[in-house]
């Protein structure tokens, strides 16, 4: 995972699209100014900015997140969801395995 924000792969990216920073600045919500700390590695992104970089640039969110440089969890990968789908199936589990087991 890249530890700082990748300015070299995203300009290159908005190039390719023929796209300016402003425009990602307004997809995302941002200010220019707060894209600019952005780029700097002074603010961090949330993963709904992180969503729209990856939209926008039609990258995944996870390729965007890394070339941000932030541990910002990417949109679809909610730990309260998976916690929750975790524990439905060790229930199943402990279920099925009581059906098995003889009666004390």
């Amino acid at each position: 995972m890249a530890l700082f924000f990748d300015v070299d792969w995203y300009e290159a990216r908005l190039a390719e699209r023929g796209l300016s920073r402003a425009v990602l600045a307004a997809v995302s919500g941002l200010s220019e100014a707060d894209l600019a700390l952005v780029f700097k590695d002074q603010r961090e992104l949330s993963a709904a900015e992180v969503a729209a970089f990856a939209e926008l640039l039609g990258v995944s969110p996870v390729e965007a997140a890394v070339r941000a440089g932030v541990s910002t969890p990417v949109p679809g990968s909610d730990p309260l969801a998976r916690i929750a789908e975790l524990e439905r199936r060790v229930a199943a589990l402990e279920a099925a395995l009581a059906v098995r087991s003889p009666s004390s």
